[in-house]
């Protein structure tokens, strides 16, 4: 018995072919755009989050700045440094802060008399580990307890 004849096929046209071709993506091109996108924010990300820590820490040098001078006045004014955030007019610390720092101020009797503005970092500024907590002094002493030496803004 013979075979009955398959029917014959036409092979697909040029542009049948193309259009199957740009119909999607394969599957390596899919893990490459993955991996280059992967390597992408694995450099962007930490950066950004240094940069975070960076600003919160400047923003708390800030007030600590506006609070020495307002030390002062008080000093000027009272003939006595206050260990009073309120007295100095940071009853309540800015939001750029009060999420990231608690600001306190120390005084000492002296001779002479003087102070410390300690900012010490809550939250997730917990993570800047190469400052940590900030000090500045009556006599213009800035410090950090971490390593690094370029914590103060110049």
């Amino acid at each position: 018995m013979v075979a009955p004849a398959l029917p014959a096929t036409n092979p697909p046209s040029a542009a049948q072919a193309r259009r199957r071709a740009v119909d999607g993506f394969t599957l390596v091109e899919l893990m490459i755009v993955v991996a280059v996108i992967a390597i992408l924010a694995a450099v962007a990300i930490p950066s950004y989050f240094r940069y975070v820590l960076r600003a919160n820490r400047v923003a708390a040098e800030n007030v600590m700045l506006d609070m020495s001078s307002a030390q002062e006045r008080y000093m000027i004014d009272s003939r006595q440094y206050t260990t009073s955030n309120a007295q100095l007019g940071y009853g309540n610390l800015p939001d750029t802060v009060a999420p990231n720092y608690t600001i306190a101020v120390t005084t000492s009797v002296g001779p002479p008399p003087g102070y410390t503005v300690t900012a010490t970092p809550i939250g997730s500024q917990t993570r800047d580990t190469d400052c940590g907590t900030l000090k500045l002094g009556s006599d213009g002493s800035k410090s950090a307890s971490g390593s690094s030496t370029t914590c103060w803004k110049k």
